[in-house]
């Protein structure tokens, strides 16, 4: 068993985030990251000054090598769970007790069932088109519907090409003035249930419909469902929530206010798993909020702590000269007499 000021559960960009402010403020940190990040698949990180275009392996290398220059310890490892009191179980059978736990662990996409649509996910099957939107700018582009959020998708999408397909995929039915909207930005739709993601050497090149109807296109854009990865919260019963947009349900979150403080004390979550629409770079802006008022939180437990010391010891005292007298200088008030 070894003791840590904070465990960070999961080590990507709110993970390192955190630890790095931690380590600046002299906290003795544990990460321990599953190597499991969603953005894996990705060629790069877009959007994170001064680092656009990193691969997200070496990104997280170079977060990690600077966390440890603070004497943050970062091991590759699964939580496999935490009983009250915060004492973690490692998947390897080895343990860390925290007076903090902050959870970082992000998300899951859960992605609509269309052949061969997941092994194309992060290359040419896209989510979020300002991190990949500018990669595929002013190609053949194509959105697939999975709920009602896609009518919104397609007229977002339509900023970075004007070759744009709607595929209905039998899950929307636009109004007349979602349809006519469409038709102002010139985005094609198509009706019918996607079938397959079709691919030739290794790229995509377009859509198979239930139909057999193959439409090309260079890249899609799919919405998957965003379930968050909290599992490992569970005993400790911190809330969680849906995520809805526009009456829909599209994910889950662990709830956290805006210091990434949860329903449990001392339970803190940061990035994706409480924010499923965050980027790499907002994931560790908060990763680096969550960090500052962690210890500022463990500042007024060192504080109290230090006060009750200092008042147990006065009040010690004062017992003292009640009970002994003279006598707690070393005179014996019967023999001066």
């Amino acid at each position: 068993m070894t003791d840590y000021d904070v465990l960070v559960v999961g080590g990507g960009a709110a993970g390192l985030g955190a630890a790095l402010t931690l380590g600046r403020a002299r906290r003795k940190v544990l990460v321990v990251d599953a190597g499991q990040p969603r953005n894996a698949p990705a060629e790069g990180v877009h959007g994170f000054f001064t680092r656009d275009g990193t691969p997200p392996g070496e990104l997280v290398a170079l977060g990690r090598a600077e966390v440890r220059g603070y004497g943050v310890e970062v091991v590759d490892g699964r939580v496999h769970s935490i009983a009250p009191g915060f004492t973690a179980s490692l998947a390897d059978g080895s343990t860390a007790r925290a007076r903090a736990v902050l959870v970082t662990t992000g998300l899951v996409d859960e992605l609509p069932e269309i052949d061969g649509l997941r092994e194309r996910w992060g290359r040419d099957v896209l989510h979020c088109p300002y991190c990949h939107g500018y990669e595929v700018r002013d190609r053949a582009l194509g959105v697939v519907a999975t709920g009602p959020m896609a009518l919104h998708q397609a007229l977002l999408i339509r900023q970075w090409s004007a070759d744009l397909t709607l595929f209905l995929n039998d899950t929307v039915e636009p109004t007349d003035d979602e349809w006519e909207r469409l038709a102002a930005r010139g985005i094609s739709v198509v009706t019918g249930k996607v079938e397959q993601v079709v691919v030739t050497d290794d790229r995509l090149t377009g859509v198979r419909l239930a139909d057999g109807t193959v439409i090309a296109r260079d890249a899609l854009f799919a919405a998957g469902f965003l379930r968050a990865s909290s599992d490992v919260l569970a005993s400790l019963g911190v809330e969680t929530a849906d995520v809805e947009i526009g009456g829909a349900v599209i994910g889950t979150r662990v709830v956290a206010d805006g210091t990434g403080r949860t329903s449990v004390p001392g339970v803190w979550a940061a990035g994706n798993v409480a924010d499923p629409m965050a980027q790499v770079v907002t994931a560790a802006a908060a990763g680096n909020w969550a960090g500052a008022q962690i210890n500022a939180d463990l500042v007024v437990q060192d504080t109290d702590a230090a006060l009750r010391a200092r008042t147990g010891a006065r009040l010690e005292r004062e017992v003292s000269e009640i009970v002994l007298g003279d006598r707690r200088h070393g005179l014996d008030p019967a023999a001066r007499a």
